[in-house]
């Protein structure tokens, strides 16, 4: 006899969309994701098996097949999940065992005959954690209306067992959960939650969490009460202004220590993985192009004559082994992929309350306080390669994020580099086109551009620098800079340290060409501006703040500049793409 899948769950109540049959979008398609594809994706499939598709898990790797539809007890994928969690073959390995009913849901779906869509292909998740993520979203934002003794519409949201029996959520299927979906309404509805006079609608960082949890199938450990709290009640700005000034205090104090010489050198993300930095000397050059130049455009005028201060810049474009760091937190820890999600905005310090005697909350945790990337709803190489290769599609505001990140965790610190430190640094003393000269000739030695790229970006550094030793300055992929976009910002920005700050989400500059470009959209004095066309396709609504899924061409370098900034709020300046997106 059949469970029901209520009782699989060890829950109340069941999507009502759901069918006698397993949901294999609703209920399995979570389990694959979050606890299988870090090991069992295309990149680098453990073993040979890779379980983004049904015939890839039918296939099987070098042991043999891993599910045998109608037949459990002869699928690897089911079977090697029931082993004692110290034995040396189950999986997930790690600490991180499916519990019982996922366990159960798993066995019911191959009985039922592995249902999966063909044209359905998985993509690797994070999986969110209940007690550091979503816990402290109810407890601040749901829980004061919805409690014993006050269950606002016969809601509980303080104990499981009532919450769970309510017909506000339905364990993996969001769409279909009051819970989430009451959280993503326009500001003014009526139903919004929580509503707007008590702090709606929630940030998408929060609702995003929230729907992910649901769809993953509503964890919540046995026993856990939620309990009413109040937000941090300092408000968001001088939250901002805490971790900044925690973060300059930590620049400041690696600087004096030690006395950096102006030299290139070798940072490290992690203990595996690191970047290079090449010392660029302070100087003078012609900032544009010539009206003579093919190819030029209006914005690249009046060329003029700039200086700008020395500083270090990254010798190769950012790549995914670095970003990756940032945007999936136990990375650093040295797993294959996070198990746990830190998905805060700067401004809500959850996870690092003021201890009990005092003192600054943020040292030693620097890093961990600066907000990163939500989970991404498409597999963000495009299937163009990570290992190596350039970190691409991140918004504005996400490569800032990244120089924030890398600041509080190295204690130097990083920034983009400003459209006039960029020009300057792939120009590299020379006054031609192009870095190697005016013909366009001999870019195949230096550049990967439409006609050598083979429709998709290459390994960072595999092409010859410039003569300040920076490789990929042109073509590979465009880089984001700091400037906000004008079309007349020469005539205006001055000629000492030139920069012009954004102004708003969009638009802001990128330069250097890249795979998908003609060889004269190389030129070094050619300008390119972002747009909201970078994220036409972007699936979530609202659309993201971290991820242009349009923009595949389009990724970013660092720079460190010799001097911190005397004052947190100079620092800020540089971390925020335009004052009102922190």
């Amino acid at each position: 006899m059949k469970l029901p899948i209520a009782s699989l769950l060890g829950l109340a109540l069941v999507s009502p969309v759901a069918a006698a049959q397993v949901d294999f979008k609703k209920q399995v398609r979570p389990i694959l994701e979050v606890y299988c594809l870090k090991c069992h994706g295309d990149e680098k499939p453990k073993g040979g098996l890779s379980l983004t598709t049904r015939a890839g898990a039918i296939k099987g790797g070098e042991d043999g097949t891993s599910l045998v539809p109608g037949k459990p007890d002869q699928s690897p994928l089911y079977t090697t999940t029931t082993l004692p969690e110290d034995h040396d073959d189950v999986m997930p390995p790690k600490g991180e065992k499916l519990s019982k009913a996922q366990q159960a849901t798993l066995k019911l779906w191959i009985e039922e005959g592995a249902v999966w869509p063909d044209d359905l292909k998985l993509q690797q998740r994070e999986k969110v954690d209940f007690v550091k993520q979503v816990k402290p979203i109810f407890e601040v934002n749901c829980v004061a209306c919805h409690k014993e003794g006050h269950a606002k519409g016969d809601l509980r949201m303080d104990d499981k067992a009532a919450f769970f029996a309510s017909s506000s959520i339905f364990p993996g299927d969001a769409q279909a959960s009051k819970v989430y979906t009451t959280t993503v309404l326009p500001a003014d509805h009526d139903d919004l939650m929580p509503p707007k006079k008590k702090g709606g609608p929630l940030a998408s960082t929060k609702t995003d969490l929230i729907r992910d949890w649901i769809d993953q199938g509503a964890y919540w450990p046995d026993g856990l009460k939620l309990e009413q709290k109040e937000a941090d009640s300092s408000g968001s700005d001088r939250d901002w202004k805490a971790v900044i000034a925690a973060i300059h205090a930590h620049l400041v104090k690696t600087a004096a220590a030690e006395a950096a010489k102006f030299q290139n050198y070798r940072g490290q993300v992690s203990k595996e993985v690191g970047f290079d930095m090449v010392a660029i000397p302070g100087g003078e050059f012609m900032m544009g192009s010539p009206d003579s130049e093919p190819g030029r455009k209006p914005n690249e005028g009046p060329r003029h004559k700039v200086k700008v201060d020395g500083f270090w810049m990254g010798k190769t474009e950012v790549t995914w082994n670095e970003y990756e760091l940032f945007q999936f937190p136990a990375l650093e820890n040295g797993n294959n992929v996070s198990t746990e999600r830190i998905n805060r905005e700067l401004q809500v310090m959850v996870a690092f309350p003021t201890p009990a005697g005092g003192g600054n909350p943020y040292v030693g945790k620097e890093a961990d306080a600066v907000t990163r990337p939500t989970t991404p709803y498409v597999e963000m190489s495009f299937g163009m390669g990570k290992d190596g290769f350039p970190a691409i599609s991140m918004t504005h505001y996400a490569a800032i994020a990244y120089t924030r990140w890398l600041s509080a965790k190295t204690g130097h610190f990083y920034r983009l580099a400003t459209e006039a430190e960029w020009e300057y640094a792939a120009r590299a003393g020379t006054d031609t086109t192009y870095y190697w000269g005016s013909d366009a000739a001999p870019a195949g030695d230096y550049a990967w551009y439409f006609d050598n790229a083979d429709g998709k970006y290459q390994k960072v550094g595999s092409k010859k620098p410039n003569a300040f030793g920076l490789h990929d300055m042109l073509g590979n992929v465009t880089e984001w800079v700091y400037d906000g976009y004008k079309a007349d910002a020469y005539a205006t920005a001055g000629d000492n340290n030139p920069v012009v700050p954004g102004f708003a989400e969009y638009p802001h500059v990128a330069r250097g060409g890249s795979w998908d470009d003609g060889v004269e959209a190389l030129r070094c004095a050619a300008r390119f501006f972002s747009e909201p066309a970078w994220k036409m396709r972007d699936p979530q609504l609202p659309k993201s703040k971290f991820y242009l899924t349009d923009a595949q061409f389009l990724g970013f370098r660092i720079v460190r500049p010799t001097k911190v900034p005397e004052t947190p709020e100079e620092l800020a300046k540089w971390w925020t793409t335009f004052p009102a997106f922190k």
